[in-house]
């Protein structure tokens, strides 16, 4: 009797969840989180032009999730990456990512690679709301108070472009050649070198657009040279930054070079050799090779694991950014939805990875840190000084 009036006094309840549809359960269990497993996303060059920087960037991420999995997973669940080559095709990034999405196999994305393919991407995010960290971009064009679903982690190309301006400034270099790549990223950092350079009364002697491919790479040589500047930055990504320091390099060996983070690859480096050496690049996270900071050590640590022995800035930033993704997820619960990993990653403020300080204040745009160092590579490779 107890047990019928008990059954009787829950039926409306059970009615009311058999009412449900089917599908609204499904859909919540497919978002990427199993009772073992959170499944996260990525769209990344893993071939052509900027094949190496994704190569880069998925160690580190494998580095991380996989000590992060050594020690328990995040509330129980491991982590899984599913990452899908894009080879730095815009179009090809928007399809993967629409797969994911339409499959339903993926929580948040994570470190998309590339500028154009970051803001063909933008809809797609602000459709489904889905949280995004770290994407492997510093465009200023994508940090906007409205894109709310992106957690940046790096500085801006902004910032980068503004320090690198102001130390050739201080090392008198007046009159620069600036080489940009022909494309979204180039264009956006030229403007920017531009405008740093004015307001350091520097004057641009050329301002030569670089092929993605490299196609016109020996006229863009030929312009520079021609255009006899102090020092050539470059707002160059991929094999054809390389590609434009040899030919430089080859024709004029002591024509200082500079560019951004992403301009080279740890494959570029080594495949440069001595033609690398003197080269100033920015740095967005600390020296990956100088276990000075707790969170280089760990980093270090985690790749040895996996049986790597050499170290980059994007593998750095691959490890740097799960973890950070790590944490809005620890943050999200014992049942983590997007909504809930949106919320727990707003509400990150100081977070100190052991070295490197993340901090969202408190409204969008989200970005994460503003730190930029400068380095020179020496002839081995590694940055000196």
């Amino acid at each position: 009797m107890l047990g019928r009036r008990h059954f009787l006094r829950q039926a409306p309840r059970l009615a009311a969840w058999a009412a449900v549809p089917a599908w609204i359960g499904s859909a919540q269990a497919q978002e990427g989180v199993s009772n073992k497993a959170i499944t996260i996303g990525s769209t990344a060059a893993l071939s052509g032009p900027l094949g190496a920087l994704g190569q880069d960037l998925k160690l580190g991420i494998d580095a991380a999730m996989a000590q992060i999995n050594a020690r328990g997973g995040v509330g129980g669940r491991s982590l899984q990456l599913q990452m899908q080559d894009d080879a730095y095709v815009p179009a090809r990034s928007v399809e993967n990512v629409r797969k994911m999405v339409g499959d339903g196999s993926v929580l948040a994305l994570l470190s998309c690679m590339g500028t154009p393919n970051n803001t063909a991407l933008l809809p797609l995010l602000e459709e489904h709301n889905l949280p995004y960290v770290a994407p492997l971009t510093g465009a200023s064009s994508l940090r906007r108070p409205g894109n709310r679903p992106i957690f940046h982690v790096r500085a801006s190309y902004t910032d980068e472009t503004q320090r690198l301006i102001q130390r050739l400034a201080s090392m008198g270099m007046k009159q620069l050649a600036i080489v940009y790549l022909d494309n979204g990223f180039g264009r956006e950092v030229l403007a920017d070198a531009l405008k740093f350079m004015a307001a350091q009364g520097l004057e641009a002697l050329a301002q030569v657009p670089l092929d993605t491919g490299g196609k016109n790479l020996p006229e863009v040589v030929n312009q520079v040279l021609a255009a006899r500047p102090g020092a050539v930055f470059m707002a160059t990504a991929g094999v054809v930054s390389q590609s434009l320091v040899t030919g430089l390099r080859k024709q004029s060996p002591s024509l200082p070079l500079a560019g951004l983070s992403v301009a080279l690859s740890q494959d570029s480096v080594k495949a440069l050799g001595p033609l690398g050496s003197g080269v100033a690049l920015t740095m967005v996270f600390p020296d990956p090779n100088r276990a000075k900071t707790p969170v280089v050590r760990e980093y270090q640590s985690a790749m040895r694991a996996l049986g790597q022995s050499e170290f980059s800035q994007g593998s750095l930033e691959g490890y740097i950014n799960t973890r950070v993704l790590a944490e809005g997820l620890e943050r999200s619960g014992k049942d983590p939805s997007r909504a809930r990993l949106r919320s727990a990653l707003a509400t990150l403020r100081g977070l100190d990875l052991g070295g490197f300080v993340v901090d969202y204040g408190s409204s969008p745009p989200y970005v994460g840190s503003h730190f930029v160092e400068l380095g020179i590579l020496g002839s081995n490779g590694r940055f000196v000084g």
